[in-house]
């Protein structure tokens, strides 16, 4: 049973913290709680705020509670045979929505369907005043400024609490199958890359050890026909294989060293870091494990015009995310002090000072 109160416990629950300026941490299914900078504070639950208040499988709009699991979710988007585009890794049982939105993850489609942030209609939030703020809607449509509910995607809590998000949703393909070749990093890049500008209804392709992936999904016989245009083998039981990329349960990810998270244009030629590569997102998302020092890492990164972000693992020492330069660093802490003055929510997640 759903307690349709719980939200105005939350908001007193936030109003004590603004007023006694006490720094909470927020928890809900503890599946992504590996993510970001450690963050102090008294723990704030809102695995209890769940439930999908309002579904039109018509309307292709979804709207639940941020604790509502990812698994309730799909299961009742599976039943209208639809679901959520950006495939988000779900990291454990108790995944849920508000995190899931919170850390901005999306799975294999990304680059094909669009990012979890590119789904998001509208939310209800508590910011750091304790008020309930409504932004955004159940339409697609442009706005002028800051579109407030998108922004809430990837900001890992620091700017308000989620309390219900609208996503559109989308039908499931009719069909789907996955070609894989043996092939090296070089020629893997370019086939990857190339498959972005080509008329072929690609949604997933990757290179993991030695084998190049590329899921092709859409009506019958537009999978049919972009099968003759793609060489390789059919791979049995595909569904398996992209559910353990996206949960990072392929031998690859059992590495006990630190796993980082690079993002480089999709036709940027191996980078010269030594360690162990896996390549998502058609080239864009780069995994590896690297003993190599993390300010050297960046430089390289860097250089080639990407980002790189320590997922798991890493000294406590060390800048998780990728350090802002002076003038982003300031609209973040604009935006922070707007949303939450008395820096109350997931103090220092993100950035420190933030």
């Amino acid at each position: 049973m759903i307690d349709l109160d719980l939200g105005t416990a939350l908001q007193q629950q936030v109003l004590d913290a603004f007023q006694n300026e006490t720094p909470l941490s927020i928890y809900g299914g503890g599946s992504k709680a590996f993510l970001g900078n450690a963050s102090h504070g008294q723990s704030f639950d809102v695995s209890k705020h769940r439930g999908i208040v309002e579904y039109d499988p018509r309307e292709l709009v979804l709207t639940a509670r941020s604790g509502t699991t990812l698994k309730e979710i799909a299961a009742t988007l599976v039943e209208a045979n639809q679901m959520l585009a950006f495939e988000p890794p779900h990291f454990g049982e108790g995944a849920t929505l508000g995190g899931t939105i919170a850390c901005g993850l999306s799975g294999p489609r990304r680059p094909y369907s669009g990012s979890a942030r590119d789904f998001v209609l509208g939310c209800q939030i508590l910011n750091g005043r304790g008020e309930r703020l409504r932004f955004g809607g159940q339409v697609m449509k442009n706005v002028a400024g800051y579109d407030v509910s998108r922004l809430m995607a990837g900001a890992h809590g620091t700017l308000g609490i989620l309390l219900e998000i609208s996503l559109k949703v989308l039908p499931r393909p009719a069909a789907s199958i996955t070609v894989t070749r043996e092939c090296s990093p070089v020629e893997a890049i370019a086939g990857m890359s190339g498959l972005l500008s080509k008329p072929i209804p690609v949604d997933g392709a990757c290179y993991h050890g030695d084998r190049c992936y590329v899921r092709i999904s859409g009506s019958a016989q537009a999978v049919r026909e972009a099968r003759n245009k793609i060489s390789g083998d059919v791979l049995p039981d595909a569904d398996a294989f992209w559910q353990a990329l996206r949960e990072q349960q392929l031998p690859f990810f059992h590495h006990r060293s630190t796993l980082y998270r690079v993002v480089v244009k999709p036709a940027t030629p191996p980078l010269h870091i030594e360690g162990t590569w896996l390549l998502d997102w058609g080239g864009v998302q780069r995994w590896l494990y690297s003993d190599e020092d993390l300010a050297a890492i960046r430089h390289r990164v860097e250089l080639a015009g990407g980002h790189v972000t320590v997922f798991r693992g890493g000294k406590q020492s060390e800048d998780i995310f990728q350090p802002l330069p002076a003038s982003l660093m300031a609209i973040h802490q604009r935006l922070k002090a707007s949303f939450d003055p008395n820096h109350i929510f997931n103090r220092g997640r993100l950035y420190t000072g933030l």
